[in-house]
């Protein structure tokens, strides 16, 4: 079995006939929705990769999640087997309004499709799910929870915050708990489109899993993607939205109960003594 074989049985979709925006949205929703995003290897202070093989192995082979250098590595060489060319970019997330301007500590991509059209793609977003969109000032979509998704040219390249901004509108409960008004566009990232090398991705994913004042190691966050909605575990709150439907929300009791909604709504299945030294527990009776 290839390694883009692999990933499509992952993934659980077969690969697509057509090379077009269609073709990028099935692939990029389904990696979503199986793929989870979750940071417990950071939580942990463990190594995050961002090589392709290493990566591949674990959130293809290992069946685990990963945080966006993880994901949008995995979905960039995939897409690449596929034929679909692309490029990691970098981005500053100004989701939630941060008090000051945030560095580089995301990543998406690039993609050229063989008719020229180039979109950008994010297999790793955690706070919320966009679908792929033209790059075009502008251009939006409906994501499958409702929300709308807005991509602006806001500077010239190389002026901060960056030559374009994602914003979206929606309901907050499809975010991992920064997301505020159903009918007000909020700021998710902004970017540009510089070449990054290796190195850049090695830095971002660095800061990003180890500097003290970086989100992914202060709080403990495990998501998936639904296809009309979204699942979290953010600290011990559990919480699902599916549009149409009431929100549910509950508080975790023990690791016990986390481990089990961890591998049954999220789809990451770990032993209790791996999760028990979760700092999460600290403290805890």
């Amino acid at each position: 079995m290839t390694r883009l074989d692999a990933y499509l049985n992952r993934i659980g979709i077969a690969r697509p006939s057509e090379l077009d925006a269609a073709g990028l949205l099935a692939v990029q929703a389904a990696h979503r929705q199986a793929i989870p995003f979750e940071n417990i290897d950071v939580r942990l202070r463990q190594a995050i990769p961002t090589e392709s093989q290493a990566v591949f192995d674990k959130l293809v082979t290992q069946r685990r999640g990963g945080f966006c250098f993880e994901h949008n590595r995995l979905l960039s060489d995939m897409l690449a087997a596929m034929g679909m060319a692309n490029r990691v970019l970098l981005a500053r997330v100004t989701f939630g309004d941060p008090p000051a301007l945030p560095p580089l500590t995301h990543c998406l991509l690039l993609v050229t499709l063989p008719d020229g059209q180039r979109m950008i793609a994010d297999g790793g977003f955690g706070g919320t799910y966009c679908p792929p969109l033209p790059l075009a000032d502008g251009a939006e979509a409906t994501s499958g929870d409702g929300a709308r998704h807005r991509l602006t040219q806001i500077g010239a390249p190389g002026t901060l915050p960056g030559e374009w901004l994602l914003e979206r509108m929606g309901p907050p409960e499809t975010s991992d708990g920064r997301g505020r008004d159903h009918a007000a566009w909020e700021q998710q990232y902004a970017f540009e489109l510089a070449d990054t090398a290796p190195a850049d991705l090695v830095m971002g994913s660095h800061f990003a899993s180890t500097h003290p004042s970086a989100r992914h190691v202060n709080c403990h966050v495990a998501s998936r993607v639904l296809p009309d909605g979204f699942v979290s575990l953010l600290e011990r709150q559990f919480s699902r939205y599916r549009a149409g439907h009431p929100v549910e929300r509950r508080e975790v009791a023990d690791v016990a109960e986390y481990r089990d909604l961890l591998a049954r709504e999220i789809g990451v299945d770990l032993p209790v003594e791996t999760l028990d030294r979760l700092p999460l527990w600290a403290g805890a009776d």
